[in-house]
Formats: structure tokens, sequence, C-alpha cells
């Protein structure tokens, strides 16, 4: 079977998705391990509280940035399974999101309409990734 001639964007797009999801997962490590260095910007209140999430919301915030970092390698590799991966990925992202914004008191604490912009940002940014995916994995870019 032969695959398309790798277009130049799918490049840029899975590098540029390796670097955001990277950070998304090393936040999730970093905060999670209470590396000092990278949680000292964040107040009590919001120690506390990250603290406090349940176990599911744990799972699901884990799942949304390791998933995402595993896709976007998945993408650099075209490989056609990337798809699925950022789909489960951005599931995740909503789970996590809604317990934040909906389920407790997150956005009083993680800082308002700041917080909430940068949380539609990474949710917009998971479903673009999705999107393009499946529609590399349509032209037959990924294999």
């Amino acid at each position: 079977m032969s695959f398309p001639k790798t277009p130049w964007h799918l490049w840029v797009v899975a590098i540029i998705a390796v670097l955001w999801n990277a950070m998304g997962a090393t936040d999730f490590a970093m905060t999670m391990s209470h590396n000092a260095a990278w949680t000292k910007a964040m107040t009590t209140d919001q120690l506390h509280y990250v603290d406090s999430f349940p176990g599911w919301a744990i799972a699901a915030w884990g799942l949304a940035t390791w998933g995402a970092l595993i896709a976007s390698f998945l993408l650099l590799l075209r490989r056609g399974i990337a798809v699925p991966v950022f789909a489960v990925s951005a599931i995740a992202v909503a789970v996590t999101f809604t317990y934040e914004y909906a389920l407790s008191d997150g956005l009083r604490i993680m800082g308002g309409g700041k917080a909430l912009a940068f949380s539609a940002v990474i949710f917009v940014i998971a479903v673009l990734l999705w999107m393009y995916s499946r529609a590399m994995r349509r032209r037959g870019v990924l294999r």
C-alpha cells in the first residue's frame, strides 16, 4: 500500500503539539509530585484545592495530559492510532474541566476568568488536534 507524501504542515503541527502537550504533562507531574519549584506560584488554597481532587478527576487530568502527549508523538510518527488517542484525551479534558468549573469551586480558587479562558484554549486545542489527526488519517497520511 502506498501512502501519500507527508505534508509539511504535519511536521509543524506535530512538533508544536509535542511541545504544547509536554508542558501539560509536566504541569500534571510536577503538581501531583508537589515539586516546590513548580508549585511556589500557587497559593495555599490552590494547593489544597488540587489535593482535594477526587481520584476520578485526577485520573481524567492525567489521561488528558499524558494521552495528548502520547497522541502527539503518534502523530509525529504518522500513526493512525493518534486519532482515537487524541479523542480520548479531549474527552478527558472535558471531564477534568467539568469537575473544576461545574462540580467544585475551581473557578474562584484557581483565578476566575483567566483560568477559565486558559482552560477554554486548552480544550479548543485538544479538539483541533483531534480534528487535524482525523483529517490526516482520512487523507491517508497516517498509517
